[in-house]
């Protein structure tokens, strides 16, 4: 069965999708995305991504394309025309289509929407969770405001590329004082020796990722504590355990940075366990 697509008000083959030339987005970087999982055809949590999305689009000023409820069955819709059992949904709001110029549009135009979905393997995520795997840092370079979720994201590619080169999965950005924010599309964890979870704070320098914000629900009630506080490089290589959460990654064992065994040098029982009970805490739709 062939993809489809939400372009503007249309479902549309994948294959056909398309956006203007003078789309904001594409000019611009100007829009933001949100990314939800779906799991066993329903997606999980659709509310905190909303209102994360909600928030986005008011610090750039974009307003709602339609009414979150309709919205909602949007996204449903293209789930479901997509049979996607289980995967991502991919919305992409941008300011719409103008007269390429900085300054916003004059009048105010309609913004533009693209929602796309696909399926993956969860035996793939899961073996490669049983395996672990590998960071590499990097400089932090990106711009001041990246607790908003744009589609501005080219020093993240470039970041995660160099991964890929280094034969890593992801990049860990450092900042000018020697702590890691958070990788190229993942937040940050570790676990210290005593086994506390520890995140750099979400007020500034990272996004607040919703896989993140269920963690501290899913470590509430596996009585783990959590400091939110940033991490050097040198403490993450001291700690007990390390791991990635995001969307697409849940809670993802880091077992080596820039090379150097964590811990043992496999994933630990304490990712372990936050992965095994992070859907029955997440919110998912009936």
């Amino acid at each position: 069965m062939s993809r489809v697509a939400y372009v503007n008000g249309l479902y549309v083959p994948h294959a056909d999708a398309g956006v203007h030339v003078e789309d904001r987005g594409y000019q611009f970087g100007d829009g933001v995305y949100e990314v939800c999982e779906v799991r066993g055809g329903r997606m999980v949590d659709e509310r905190r991504h909303m209102e994360r999305l909600v928030r986005s689009l008011g610090e750039l000023r974009i307003r709602l394309p339609m009414p979150l409820h309709a919205l909602g069955v949007v996204l449903r819709e293209t789930v479901r025309r997509n049979r996607v059992r289980d995967g991502f949904v991919y919305l992409q709001v941008t300011r719409g289509v103008a007269r390429r110029d900085h300054y916003f549009p004059v009048p105010e135009v309609p913004p533009a929407i693209v929602v796309t979905a696909r399926r993956v393997d969860p035996a793939k995520n899961e073996a490669l969770a049983a395996e672990g795997v590998s960071v590499i840092t990097v400089p932090e370079n990106r711009w001041d405001r990246v607790d908003i979720k744009t589609v501005g994201l080219l020093p993240n590619v470039l970041a995660k590329q160099a991964a890929r080169a280094a034969g890593a999965r992801e990049a860990w950005f450092v900042d000018a004082d020697g702590h890691v924010t958070e990788g190229g599309s993942t937040n940050a964890w570790i676990v210290t020796k005593d086994g506390v979870l520890r995140t750099r704070p979400a007020e500034h320098g990272i996004l607040r990722g919703i896989t993140r914000t269920v963690m501290f629900e899913v470590a509430e009630q596996l009585q783990l504590r959590i400091e939110e506080r940033a991490f050097t490089v040198a403490e993450a290589l001291a700690a007990r355990e390390a791991f990635l959460s995001s969307a697409t990654t849940i809670a993802m064992p880091v077992v080596r940075i820039d090379g150097q065994p964590i811990g043992e040098g496999k994933p630990g029982p304490v990712v372990a366990r936050l992965r095994a009970l992070f859907h029955s805490v997440a919110e998912i739709a009936r």
